[in-house]
């Protein structure tokens, strides 16, 4: 089987098992929640363009993440869903004049589907009969590490297919630089939960802000990187000439 048809396989089963879980999350779903959900869509679209480009991968971290988990956590499992498919497609829609890619669409909104809705099951406390007294930490955790693993594997898969390299390898870097993103996401949303208890989410969702200046962090931060990186390479090709 030739890279091609790998990569397509792989889309394949990325959406079929996308479909699967988000039908089963928004049957199990429990009750809705139409103007938060309103509020964090909004919140998510948003900032569902602020992206950094990740050094030495071909690809890139959006500051999305906390209003994907706060869907999780807090929304039933379509609005999750729903939320979700939406802002990944904003994220995801051609800048300017570049070309659309349907199969880079699909792969991308089958991998957010997908992860979302894991973590939307895990969340909640009738899964794994947990009491709802230790549903709210522990859902916290359980969605995040869904996040992190339903994004972060596929991605690694279908780079490792289309540049040819090893998917763990791939993967390593991936987690190694997303994860401090993704607990300081939970961090957050827990925030966001403990601050909404007292004075009302729409108090609450107003320390999403913050999260631009956590994205133009992470893009200096990156950049940075990615020049030191360039350094290197350079300084390793001069050091070959000589």
């Amino acid at each position: 089987m030739n890279d091609t048809r790998r990569i397509q396989t792989l889309i394949g089963a990325m959406t079929l098992a996308a479909l699967g879980f988000a039908g089963y999350a928004s049957f199990a779903s429990h009750a809705m929640h139409p103007y938060l959900a309103a509020a964090v869509l909004a919140l998510a679209i948003a900032t569902s363009r602020m992206k950094a480009k990740l050094p030495g991968i071909n690809g890139n971290m959006s500051v999305n993440l906390p209003f994907l988990l706060t869907a999780a956590v807090n929304l039933s499992g379509a609005e999750a869903v729903l939320v979700t498919c939406v802002s990944t497609a904003v994220q995801c829609w051609p800048r300017n004049k570049s070309k659309f890619k349907a199969q880079q669409m699909t792969f991308n909104l089958s991998m957010m589907t997908f992860a979302s809705a894991v973590a939307s099951l895990l969340a909640h406390p009738t899964l794994l009969n947990r009491t709802p007294e230790s549903s709210d930490a522990l859902g916290l955790v359980l969605a995040g590490g869904a996040l992190f693993l339903g994004q972060t594997a596929p991605v690694a898969g279908i780079v490792a297919l289309s540049e040819k390299k090893k998917a763990i390898s791939i993967w390593w870097e991936l987690a190694h630089l997303s994860f401090p993103y993704y607990v300081l996401s939970a961090g957050v949303t827990s925030m966001v939960q403990a601050v909404g208890v007292h004075l009302g989410w729409g108090l609450a969702l107003a320390v999403f802000p913050l999260m631009y200046g956590i994205h133009r962090s992470y893009r200096v931060y990156f950049s940075r990187m990615a020049e030191s990186m360039r350094s290197e390479v350079l300084a390793r090709a001069a050091g070959a000439g000589v």
